[in-house]
């Protein structure tokens, strides 16, 4: 390939990214996310710090990445501050010490904020393609995630540019970036598969530092095996939305729909394709997984929009091997687009995400462990809840063998609020909490929800809140479970006395 940008190793391209860089890099989820230029940035860390000499760079992406990415940084110490959404065990762990300021975004807000200059200038964008043209022209591999906007707004740009994705993904990428106050205009998406920008990013090519060109899948691990609790969770989910149907709550032709991330969603998307009261359906969401390709293949989904292939090697080899056929289905969009409020609302999108806990209020943590201690971040979740046609959150009922129960009398980080959360699903049952006053919710979610290990507590806690006030709430008892496990390392047979 004949380009005119220098063609460098990762090391030579690392060579110019200087100390106190604020770096925006490809990536939503590891899906796209870059590689080469990571490590080897990572390397140039590890050197300058042997030499007794300062090396950090802000981390932008536009959520989750690999290994070779959030992994090799945080192990060289080489982040100073990180946004909007992490999964790397070691990062987690640097960032609740207070080694790394983590700023949690809604991820449909990260590309604005960066262009409105509230985190400052981005000074590289270092992203993964699966081609580029002589004028710039740059058309990205599995994600597009908030890489659009890093481009544009970089001062310097460095692309690795990856054979191990087929130039041929060229179409299935629409990228728009709308314009900001007071000048925007509607965002013209009216139904999943409409097409309202460019398959390509174009950027000045003397923008282009230079390029690295690698061979390497995306670092995507396949997904645990279903298992009881999560097959139940979503046969829950696929009867619930079925029932809604029944009772012409949800239009015949059905709505779209949009999932998190993980072994549940995947577990809900196979039950709702093998549902025969489900019809097929489409996607408006921020990440497909292996789940969606075979409901893809077999028309139970007629289309997905997304922001990022986050496909096991397996799955992705099925894409880019019937690469036409799916071209016609699926479209990836920058995440501003793909989890826009405006759009959320317009097409009537049923939001699925998973929670960490759920109190009795139906306020939803789904980012800190006992309040305090950050996971991943709020993610998309909360871009798609409030605006949602039906707002869903679910999760395992317990955690630790049952020494935690995922259902609390308060939640003790609050994410998504009462207001937000309509409908909430364990492998015990729904939740629906509608039109449900405080203490109706309180009940229903007691009654159907929570494990029957911890009902009758959960109802001595209701007990002891007194019917004078709108909300069942006591603030001397409200974390009195969270205490329980922090002091005995399990929240069952509580004291409530203990905690007065």
């Amino acid at each position: 390939m004949s380009l005119p940008f220098p063609i460098l190793t990762p090391e030579e391209a690392a060579e110019l990214i200087d100390h106190g860089s604020t770096i925006g890099f490809s990536g939503f989820t590891p899906a796209g996310a870059a590689k080469a230029i990571p490590r080897a940035i990572a390397g140039k860390a590890r050197r300058e710090h042997a030499a007794g000499k300062p090396f950090q760079v802000g981390v932008l992406t536009g959520a989750s990445t690999g290994r070779s990415l959030d992994d090799a940084l945080a192990e060289a110490e080489a982040i100073s501050f990180r946004t909007p959404y992490q999964s790397s065990t070691l990062l987690r762990k640097q960032i609740n010490s207070g080694q790394v300021k983590f700023v949690d975004m809604h991820l449909s807000m990260v590309p604005q904020a960066v262009r409105y200059g509230f985190l400052g200038p981005v000074h590289w964008a270092v992203v993964e393609a699966c081609d580029v043209t002589a004028g710039g022209g740059i058309v990205l591999s599995t994600s597009v995630g908030a890489s659009n906007t890093y481009l544009r707004l970089a001062g310097k740009v460095l692309i690795e540019l990856n054979s191990k994705h087929p130039a041929s993904l060229l179409g299935m990428h629409d990228i728009f970036e709308p314009l900001d106050p007071p000048a925007r205009q509607e965002i013209p998406v009216y139904a999943c598969s409409d097409r309202i920008g460019s398959p390509i990013c174009v950027i000045d090519p003397k923008k282009i530092a230079g390029v690295v060109l690698t061979n390497e899948p995306d670092e995507t691990g396949g997904f645990d095996e279903p298992t009881p609790v999560t097959e139940q969770i979503g046969e829950n989910l696929a009867e619930f939305l079925a029932a809604e149907m029944r009772e012409r709550r949800i239009p015949p032709e059905f709505l779209p729909l949009q999932s998190g991330v993980g072994n549940i969603a995947n577990a809900a998307l196979a039950a709702l394709g093998r549902s025969k009261d489900i019809p097929a359906f489409e996607m408006y969401t921020e990440v497909l997984q292996d789940s969606v390709v075979p409901l893809l293949e077999s028309g139970r989904c007629r289309f997905a929009s997304t922001c990022a292939l986050t496909l096991s090697p397996a799955a992705m080899a099925r894409v880019t091997g019937n690469i036409d056929y799916f071209k016609s289905r699926i479209v990836m969009r920058p995440q501003e687009i793909s989890n826009h409020p405006e759009i959320v609302r317009r097409l009537g999108i049923v939001s699925m995400n998973t929670a960490i806990e759920v109190d009795l209020g139906g306020n939803v943590n789904s980012t800190h462990v006992m309040g305090k201690t950050m996971m991943n971040g709020i993610g998309g979740s909360g871009d798609f809840t409030r605006n949602a046609y039906l707002s869903i959150f679910s999760c395992p009922s317990t955690a630790k063998g049952g020494k935690i129960s995922a259902i609390v009398p308060l939640a003790s980080h609050m994410d998504h609020s009462e207001h937000s959360v309509q409908i909430v699903i364990t492998e015990q049952g729904v939740a629906d909490l509608r039109g449900k006053d405080p203490h109706e919710r309180a009940h229903l979610i007691i009654n159907h929800c929570a494990h029957p290990d911890y009902r009758e507590q959960l109802r001595c806690y209701l007990e002891n809140t007194a019917r004078t006030s709108h909300e069942p709430l006591s603030l001397s008892l409200g974390l009195a479970m969270h205490r329980q496990f922090l002091r005995h390392g399990d929240m069952r047979n509580i004291d409530w006395s203990e905690f007065r």
